[in-house]
């Protein structure tokens, strides 16, 4: 399928409108570099003869503006160097708060131990849940037979499975938590904004690398005070918006959803928008059958005021498919959403830490992850990569009740899906160059393009030859779970036991 791109887009046109996307600052949910950004997609719409429609919000918004931590010892005074603070944690005066460190031995259980303390608790890599448990691939990828990793690791996964509970530190008295990665290349690790699927916790938290981290233990172990500093802003009624621009089609009744969101930390999450710029200006002059739908979400990092189970689960698109059912579910007169397109993460490089631990790129481009609804959709979406020349990837269906990225909330409700999530290590980092140099302007140009494909191929095809959404599948033996959960088990049931000794009730 030949796509001519001319006078719509090119890998230095996208360049462009990335290092534009940069200019705004950093685009976390609510603040003014993400208002900027979003006003800026609209006015390149609307210069397409396009209307868009907008669903504004008002949530909580945290926002850190200055951090530091200091140990005092018996002979000295130094600062410790924090790699990122733990969104969303709490806040400090502007003096901080000091206290005498103890370190957590017994992750969640041992806070109880640090009652008007600052808490030190290590947080090691995740390596004891294997991939299994969450991806069901389907066997078929580019080149043949690469597989994901056999387990979980990094800082995402990390973050997101096997971080603190600052809640139980809170109830416990502690007055602030220093938390330690191990087990991750300190480099890679600089600036992750992470975990970001938390509420506001109430109590001060940051993240030390593993490097600096191995002073501060030391020092906690010897009963050394610090001083932790964590000023941050809260607005309550802070404001943000969803948008959607429409792209009617010859026949009536049916529809395809295409989606990204808006909010972000570098050039890497989030640029979907930016392809689906690209999209539209090719798409609004052709004869489509069915009516596009191009959805641009908030609320991907602020997941917990966003998310709506009614909506099809915990990603923000959830919150967009609630309050517009006439645009997909088919009911009394509805359009009926017959696929959607899920756009996320493009023009990743590899990076890695090596086998000298040294974290740099190793390879020409990153894994593309990219879940498919049914076998159409997977032929669909290899067929969309012929004539590609930087192809890395595999297609996974959902699996065990987990579906990451904001195609999950289409897969939920019913809607067979192409969604790209590429996973990089890079992905929540915050940096000065918001991750230029892990960035391939040529690759995204060729996805884009695949993108297009995908559009243009489902809509030559009848809602039958589409077919149905596959669902989820369950091939996790019970042994897996069992062993992946037995930690989990295991503490929960000591914190059951202890906590409640604390509790005013």
């Amino acid at each position: 399928m030949e796509i001519d791109m001319t006078n719509i887009t090119s890998p230095e046109l996208l360049q462009k409108e990335v290092e534009k996307m940069n200019s705004f600052g950093v685009r976390l949910t609510g603040t003014k570099a993400q208002r900027n950004f979003i006003k800026y997609l609209k006015s390149r719409i609307h210069d397409m003869g396009i209307e868009t429609f907008s669903d504004p919000s008002r949530f909580m918004r945290w926002e850190e503006t200055n951090k530091k931590l200091v140990i005092k010892d018996l002979d000295e005074e130094f600062e410790v160097p924090i790699s990122s603070a733990f969104p969303y944690s709490g806040r400090t005066p502007a003096e901080g708060i000091t206290a005498q460190m103890t370190l957590v031995k017994e992750k969640h259980v041992g806070y109880l131990n640090a009652t008007d303390k600052i808490a030190v608790v290590e947080v090691n890599e995740l390596d004891f849940l294997p991939s299994e448990i969450a991806f069901n691939e389907r066997e078929r990828s580019i080149p043949e037979g690469l597989k994901l990793p056999s387990h979980y690791s990094g800082p995402v996964a990390t973050a997101f499975v096997n971080f603190p509970f600052l809640k139980i530190a809170k109830l416990a008295g502690a007055k602030g938590v220093i938390c330690i990665w191990k087990g991750i290349n300190d480099d890679c690790i600089e600036g992750q904004y992470l975990p970001f699927i938390l509420d506001y916790q109430g109590i001060p938290a940051v993240w030390v690398n593993s490097k600096n981290g191995q002073k501060v233990i030391e020092e906690a172990e010897k009963g050394a005070f610090a001083t932790l500093t964590l000023e941050g802003i809260i607005d309550e009624y802070a404001k943000t918006e969803s948008f959607w621009c429409v792209l009617d089609g010859e026949e009536e009744g049916e529809s395809v959803i295409i989606n990204t969101h808006t909010d972000g930390t570098n050039c890497i999450e989030e640029n979907g928008p930016i392809a689906m710029l690209a999209m539209i200006k090719y798409l609004k002059d052709k004869p489509l059958k069915r009516t596009h739908i191009f959805v641009f979400v908030t609320g991907h990092f602020r997941l917990p005021n966003f998310k709506n189970i009614d909506g099809g689960g915990v990603q923000a698109t959830s919150k967009w498919l609630t309050a517009h059912r006439s645009h997909w579910d088919g009911k009394e007169g509805h359009l009926k959403a017959v696929a959607g397109i899920s756009v996320e993460h493009l023009g990743c490089k590899m990076w890695k830490t090596d086998e000298n631990g040294e974290y740099r790129q190793t390879g020409d481009v990153e894994t593309e992850i990219v879940y498919t609804g049914n076998k159409m959709m997977d032929d669909i979406y290899f067929k969309s990569l012929e004539d590609r020349k930087k192809v890395y990837t595999l297609t996974l269906r959902g699996h065990n009740l987990l579906h990451f990225g904001e195609g999950q909330p289409l897969f939920n409700c019913g809607i067979p899906e192409i969604a790209l999530v590429t996973a990089p290590d890079c992905l929540c980092v915050i940096s000065d160059n918001n991750e230029m140099d892990k960035f391939d302007a040529e690759l995204m140009y060729e996805q884009t393009v695949s993108f297009i494909k995908m559009a243009l191929m489902i809509d030559s095809l009848t809602a039958q030859e589409i077919g149905p959404c596959d669902g989820y599948s369950a091939i996790a033996t019970k042994k897996m779970v069992e062993d992946s959960t037995a930690k989990i088990k295991e503490v929960a049931s000591e914190v059951a036991s202890k906590v409640k000794d604390i509790l005013p009730f």
